[in-house]
């Protein structure tokens, strides 16, 4: 039995649609990132972008678990000598960019080099509820319901019988 190793000409894309509110980043960027390099596809092979168009709406809206809002710092540099500079996570999402988050943490699941780079142009996210893409026909992905755990919810105080 030989290994099957799809051609580009054989490789379909679709557009996909990810509504991210209330969900939690990292599970949410493997699952990107997975759709990305299309490697839920029995079709995939490593060395060719065979991945889906993904569009993430509601980007602003994500959850850090934990005290990440604090204690996550995304750190870059200014080129100059002494120029590295940081950023708490909090203060990226209430900035100008709050999308910024979700896109560094799937960057950072997507190989390094050309092809990640290739694969990386397939993502689109927008803070908002809307996107320029509606020609395109993409399907909806519903996260939330593929485990429990990619949805963040406020724990209830559990009422005490006085």
């Amino acid at each position: 039995m030989k290994t099957y190793s799809a051609r580009a000409s054989e490789i379909e894309k679709k557009w996909i649609v990810i509504d991210a509110q209330g969900l939690v980043v990292g599970r949410l960027a493997s699952i990107i990132a997975m759709r990305l390099r299309g490697k839920h596809k029995p079709t995939y092979t490593p060395h060719l972008d065979c991945g889906d168009n993904v569009i993430v709406i509601n980007a602003a809206k994500v959850v850090l678990t934990g005290q990440k809002l604090k204690k996550k710092i995304y750190y870059h540099h200014t080129g100059y000598i002494g120029g590295i500079k940081e950023r708490t996570a909090g203060a990226i999402m209430a900035g100008k960019f709050p999308e910024r988050i979700l896109e560094k943490a799937v960057e950072r699941m997507v190989p390094r080099g050309p092809l990640g780079r290739r694969q990386m142009s397939n993502l689109r996210v927008y803070a908002g509820a809307s996107h320029p893409h509606e020609a395109q026909q993409a399907e909806v992905l519903d996260v939330g319901a593929m485990n429990p755990k990619n949805t963040q919810y406020k724990i209830q105080p559990k009422k005490t019988a006085a």
